[in-house]
């Protein structure tokens, strides 16, 4: 039955003009940086990159012709597509596509109402943080990021301005950069200062040495000690790994999976997302400033004591995170957290964090400081490009 089906799509794919896809033949070759998505373009079409359906739900993916033409096999359903054709081939019979298939950034991608029909998946949307689920008949489920409007390799990975935010009749400058979270090319990552729990070290230092592009200090850390081992409070985690543990602790934590999608947790629910294995990157500061577009401020009961974050003003680093998936960096001095909770909302955030401040605040764009730290760093939030 097999090889009569995909005698078919053979002959399908021979009359449209593209070569046929084999049993074994490698899925279309994409980079190694490239990330999976939900791309929703203007006219509201939804489509997935065709790489991440390669082993879902227990099917496989074959191409060929370069990678042009392709086929999913889930079962016994076989359905074969070809970028730029609007007819497909489910189960060796030709059918009509809403959308065709094309290639962007070095990913290819096919509409997703195609894959739906075809093998039974269900999409589920999470407008809160803009993703989506796509779930198979096994049970298997894809959390991915939701793309719209522009696709991600059309925007620009980092942009670098200075801007002034009024608050209350006050008025505050501020450094700030803006990260396409979903291009390509854009990867995140933690560092610890000498690649070790308890070093030191200068910011640029942290940041040529990880090739970033971009750098902000990270969690909070035992900067007075005199002793020479300057813990760092709160969780980091990077390359899908643990790198410093802090159980109990309720502060915000913002986290990223491996393509990109960034949220912000409660401290107490962050092991329970780090045990599922999605996470890729993690750091603890807080506290939250903004949630669902909205100031969001629970001082006191993410454990602050400190009236340098109850009630004073200083020099403040926070990162947000706006609804269309770009990263909000920004440093700014002299404010409050009800301010600098204030100053994230304005500057587009839908969710926002707190990092250290002070002495620590320090932003490193394109190999020089925006905000220079006053004191060496325990660890900071990297962007590669490239």
């Amino acid at each position: 039955m097999k090889r009569s089906w995909l005698w078919l799509i053979c002959a399908f794919l021979a009359l449209a003009g593209v070569s046929a896809p084999q049993h074994g033949a490698g899925a279309a070759a994409v980079p190694p940086s490239a990330k999976s998505l939900i791309y929703v373009d203007a006219q509201g079409v939804s489509y997935i990159t065709l790489r991440t359906l390669d082993g879902f739900d227990g099917g496989r993916l074959a191409s060929a012709d370069g990678g042009r033409s392709f086929a999913l096999y889930r079962g016994d359903a076989e359905l074969a597509l070809s970028i730029g054709s609007k007819t497909a081939a489910l189960n060796g019979k030709a059918s009509a596509l809403k959308a065709v298939p094309f290639i962007k950034g070095g990913s290819v991608f096919v509409p997703l109402s195609a894959l739906i029909s075809a093998f039974g998946w269900t999409l589920y949307w999470e407008r809160d943080v803009d993703a989506a689920q796509l779930q198979g008949l096994s049970g298997e489920t894809l959390r991915l990021p939701v793309a719209r409007g522009k696709h991600p390799v059309e925007l620009a990975p980092v942009v670098q301005s200075s801007q002034r935010f009024k608050v209350g009749g006050k008025t505050f400058s501020a450094q700030v950069v803006s990260i396409a979270l979903l291009h390509p090319s854009v990867r995140l990552d933690t560092v610890l200062a000498g690649d070790k729990i308890g070093k030191v070290e200068e910011l640029g230092s942290m940041a040529k040495r990880a090739k970033a592009r971009v750098a902000i200090n990270g969690t909070f850390f035992d900067a007075y000690t005199d002793s020479d081992y300057k813990v760092p409070y709160g969780y980091i985690a990077g390359g899908g790994k643990l790198k410093k543990n802090s159980s109990g602790d309720k502060r915000a934590t913002f986290l990223y999976d491996a393509d990109q999608l960034a949220e912000i947790v409660p401290g107490l629910s962050f092991m329970e997302r780090f045990n599922q294995g999605t996470v890729e990157g993690a750091l603890q500061a807080g506290p939250q400033l903004v949630a669902n577009g909205k100031v969001a401020l629970d001082i006191a009961g993410e454990g602050f004591k400190d009236p340098k974050i109850l009630t004073n003003g200083g020099a403040r680093s926070a990162l947000g995170i706006t609804r269309d998936h770009r990263l909000i960096l920004l440093t700014t001095g002299g404010a409050t957290i009800p301010q600098l909770a204030e100053i994230m909302k304005q500057a587009g955030a839908w969710q926002a964090m707190n990092l250290d401040g002070g002495a620590s605040s320090g932003l490193w764009v394109d190999g020089k400081y925006v905000t220079k730290p006053g004191r060496l760093l325990s660890n900071a939030l990297v962007v590669r490009v490239g």
